[in-house]
């Protein structure tokens, strides 16, 4: 599968989506455009499914993609516990209509 660009570079790009996929887990949910929802959901999917398996090197994968340490403690402690019996589809994204200043397409990512 082809990895849409989003107009950053590749930098710009990862750090955007880490970010984003933190923000998802703590909060639950995201408001953000549809194809930076697109981009995130298989990257919040790996972490959960990450959490799922629980094991230290499982633990320190999820530590080296998510930018905060609280998040991963979240991920594994909180949120993949409630996933347990679910064999993958933990997010969902809703279009949303358009944005007011520029037209983009909206989306929110949010978990099941």
């Amino acid at each position: 599968m082809r990895q849409a660009k989003l107009g950053r570079t590749s930098s710009h790009r990862r750090a955007l989506l880490r970010h984003l996929a933190t923000q998802v887990i703590a909060h639950g949910q995201v408001t953000t455009t549809e194809a930076k929802a697109k981009a995130v959901q298989p990257l919040v999917d790996k972490m959960i499914s990450l959490g799922k398996r629980g094991d230290l090197h499982a633990r320190r994968q999820a530590a080296a993609f998510l930018t905060k340490k609280e998040v991963v403690k979240k991920l594994f402690d909180e949120v993949a516990p409630k996933y347990a019996t679910r064999n993958g589809g933990y997010t969902r994204v809703v279009k949303i209509g358009t944005r007011r200043g520029d037209g983009a397409p909206m989306a929110v990512i949010a978990l099941v």
